[in-house]
């Protein structure tokens, strides 16, 4: 249980940040490096590799979701208590 948990915040943490370094308009890392054009060394790549990572980590949050109601042992803790009303013996206040 723990383990899913564990992977599960590690994938949300690193999507987030993939997320965050994209820009909204299409520029993000691949705008500008360094003042150079999108041409320079292959960075006209990097909106690509960003996307792909966004859809690669959020299908991983899908699947361990999933995976996590199927192999997180269902225990029996939550079961419903018995509450009847029992007579209390204590007694009452005088009444002024």
């Amino acid at each position: 249980m723990i383990f899913f948990v564990i992977i599960l915040l590690l994938v949300c943490g690193l999507l987030g940040l993939i997320i965050l370094v994209q820009n909204p308009k299409g520029g993000g890392l691949a705008g500008n490096v360094a003042g150079f054009s999108n041409q320079f060394m292959g960075v006209k790549q990097t909106t690509d590799i960003l996307e792909k990572g966004t859809w690669i980590l959020a299908t991983a949050v899908v699947l361990l979701c999933i995976f996590s109601t199927v192999f997180i042992p269902k225990t029996a803790t939550n079961k419903v208590r018995d509450v009847r009303a029992a007579p209390t013996s204590l007694p009452m206040a005088p009444v002024k």
